[in-house]
């Protein structure tokens, strides 16, 4: 029983960790779409400054041009995390189904304990009750 409660604080523990990476991820993405959008804004304000707003002129903004760059790579780097953000929730969605078998399994131990030990003390019972009747007759 010891053990197994330990296998369920174990498990416990995983999906926690698990929940903690998948909130992390999500963090992470929002922070790089919060960035990458005030980098837009930035890029515009550059663009509106110069008058230029085609990356290709030769006096675009230089300033504009890194952002723009910067923008993407922050882009880029949230759609990978999107990427690892599916196998983290796919992950969580494993270690949750690990713990809830762990949880049934103790379940259907403790059922299976009181039905026997429900059985002894109905068997005691009867044992008492034929002691006294025999006593009783005698």
């Amino acid at each position: 029983m010891k053990s197994r409660d330990t296998l369920i604080r174990l498990k416990r523990f995983q999906v926690d960790e698990k929940r903690r990476r998948v909130a992390q991820i999500e963090m992470m993405i929002a922070e790089f779409d919060r960035m990458a959008v005030d980098l837009d804004r930035e890029i515009a304000v550059e663009e509106q400054k110069a008058g230029i707003s085609d990356p290709n002129h030769f006096a675009y903004p230089t300033y504009a041009r890194a952002a723009a760059q910067r923008r993407d790579n922050l882009r880029q780097s949230a759609q990978n995390l999107h990427g690892q953000l599916d196998d983290a929730k796919a992950e969580l969605g494993e270690a949750f189904e690990e713990l809830k078998k762990a949880e049934s399994l103790e379940d259907r131990e403790r059922s299976t304990e009181r039905t026997s030990d429900a059985v002894r003390e109905h068997a005691a019972i009867s044992q008492l009750g034929q002691s006294r009747a025999m006593r009783a007759s005698a």
